[in-house]
């Protein structure tokens, strides 16, 4: 049964030029055939760029963004107002294993200060590690995202809990959901070779609510008809991108503060 709280672990799975950077550019966003991690090759080894930020601005030192692979085009958005700020995306799949999470952030924010970043922002929330990406991130002298997962960040953690309590039984949609839904949900669990798991899967569902960050008609049907093939009512929350923009600006604006740096004794 997909509950509430693991549902990021199951569903949370345009090339740009980065100027002085030498890495394997990511793949488009929601490129059905780039997203999925083949069993067996270590997450260490992809290192994606999303973006990279060459106009002067007012950050001086390498400034770096590490996130979520489903977050891509909302963190190109919202970087592309602050110069000097860079993008780098691990593979949104970690959410179908997010025990794997907090290693992968790990390694590559080891990774970006051998690049010579400075100054490192974790743009995940705890996305269903139960706490142990947190460590992590104690021990690197990071901060990452506030909240739980991106239905929170998105919504803001009072609408969000204020959602959640007045309907339990709610399945989320973002922009990035709503538009890979029949991938990762329909065939992501299996549901379109065995169509009797939709039953068992989404039993003590009742509604589906999208939280959208875009005005976008098209995403509007899309998640419309996620919820007709659900057999669930539909509600839309326009979230837009402002409750995840702002703890990314923030950094920004402390990033001439002191160099973020890993605990004593931190692996």
């Amino acid at each position: 049964m997909v509950r509430r709280a693991d549902q990021g672990a199951n569903e949370d799975a345009s090339r740009r030029r980065v100027g002085r950077i030498r890495r394997p550019l990511v793949p488009p966003a929601d490129h059905p055939a780039k997203q999925h991690a083949t069993a067996g090759h270590a997450v260490h080894d992809v290192r994606p760029l999303v973006r990279g930020a060459d106009q002067p601005g007012t950050i001086t030192s390498r400034a770096l963004v590490i996130g979520c692979g489903a977050l891509a085009r909302e963190l190109l958005e919202v970087t592309a107002r602050i110069p000097g700020l860079e993008v780098a995306c691990l593979p949104p799949d970690l959410h179908n294993r997010p025990g794997g999470i907090p290693g992968a952030v790990r390694r590559r924010i080891h990774e970006a200060r051998a690049d010579g970043y400075e100054r490192i922002f974790i743009a995940y929330a705890d996305c269903g590690t139960g706490g142990l990406l947190e460590p992590v991130l104690a021990d690197e002298g990071v901060e990452r995202l506030p909240g739980a997962h991106c239905y929170e960040v998105f919504a803001g953690s009072a609408e969000f809990a204020a959602l959640a309590d007045a309907e339990p039984g709610t399945f989320w949609l973002t922009d990035f959901l709503a538009r890979n839904f029949e991938r990762l949900v329909i065939r992501g669990l299996g549901i379109d070779r065995h169509p009797d798991l939709e039953a068992v899967y989404f039993a003590n569902y009742t509604r589906v609510v999208f939280l959208s960050q875009t005005e976008d008609p098209d995403l509007l049907a899309l998640a419309r008809r996620a919820a007709e093939r659900l057999g669930l009512a539909f509600e839309h929350r326009p979230t837009g991108l402002a409750n995840l923009a702002a703890p990314i600006v923030a950094f920004a604006g402390r990033v001439g503060g002191p160099r973020s740096a890993p605990r004593r004794g931190a692996n």
